[in-house]
């Protein structure tokens, strides 16, 4: 019986305590945000880890506090009502100490605020996102032009786009083309809506990037992708119906491959997605989709 309580309690360890599940994508009993794959991202979890250790305690001296005043102020144990109606000292400290607290919560919050909202000088790379119901479409500026729509990925579509492994192309998050980003290098999102369309929101929360698409406004954010994979993000803005399946997929490859991918992709963007997974996935993958390609 011992054993099996304590293989619980240390699966449950592992569980609480794994980092490299956290990656990419939500999983189950997610208690964190995810792993960082920016710097933008990597402070945004430092942040949210250092307001723990003010409000963790705030928290459990409010409920001290709670628990004091109920137990040694009611009515069997104070039957005659205290007629004090201030105290100086208390409330000097309650008034300096919140002021104290939010200012070691602001000075890291705007220079996070400032990172997230300089936009770089020469990024490396420009793509524009264009929201409609219930979809992206993606544009890649620059001396080789790419544009594509990006869906999710329907089951039935699986076996011909060489998706079928749920653990690297979750149902509800994969589409069918993703974006392709190289590894390192800044990249400028500008982020809109279709004219007569409703507001969507551009997620990557292992980006740390969340951006409104608003009909006739460009709006601009970006991020600098540390390690290769694949990334996913949803529309973060209630825009109807099918909200819920508008997911967003980022692939972060080598400049090599990035290279090659842009350059085929202009004229066949199927091929040059099928050759990029065939790269990226392995040979197992590659002989899956050829397979299903002459099928």
């Amino acid at each position: 019986m011992m054993k099996r309580a304590f293989a619980a309690l240390a699966a449950v360890v592992c569980l609480l305590f794994a980092s490299g599940s956290f990656a990419d994508q939500p999983v189950e009993w997610q208690i964190d945000l995810q792993q960082p794959a920016t710097p933008v991202m990597e402070q945004i979890r430092w942040f949210e880890h250092y307001t723990l250790w003010f409000i963790v305690p705030i928290t459990i001296f409010v409920l001290l506090l709670l628990i004091i005043v109920v137990v040694r102020f009611r009515a069997a144990a104070n039957p005659v009502p205290s007629k004090v109606s201030h105290n100086t000292a208390i409330e000097i400290v309650w008034t300096v100490a919140p002021v104290l607290i939010l200012l070691f919560f602001a000075i890291p919050s705007f220079n996070l605020l400032s990172m997230e909202l300089t936009q770089p000088e020469n990024p490396d790379v420009t793509v524009k996102a264009t929201a409609t119901q219930w979809q992206w479409n993606y544009e890649y500026q620059g001396e080789t032009e790419v544009a594509f729509d990006s869906y999710m990925l329907k089951e039935e579509d699986r076996a011909a786009a060489g998706k079928v492994d749920k653990g690297v192309y979750p149902r509800l998050l994969a589409v069918d083309n993703e974006m392709v980003i190289p590894v390192g290098k800044t990249v400028r999102v500008l982020v809109t809506a279709a004219p007569t369309d409703v507001i969507h929101s551009f997620a990557m929360p292992a980006f740390g990037i969340k951006i409104d698409a608003v009909p006739g406004r460009l709006n601009e954010t970006w991020f600098r992708a540390d390690r290769e994979g694949l990334y996913y993000g949803q529309c973060s803005e209630l825009c109807g119906k099918d909200h819920a399946f508008m997911p967003i997929a980022i692939r972060v490859v080598s400049d090599e491959r990035y290279a090659a991918w842009l350059q085929a992709a202009g004229a066949d963007l199927a091929g040059a997605n099928k050759a990029l997974m065939a790269a990226v996935d392995g040979a197992d993958k590659s002989v899956q989709l050829a397979e299903n390609v002459s099928n």
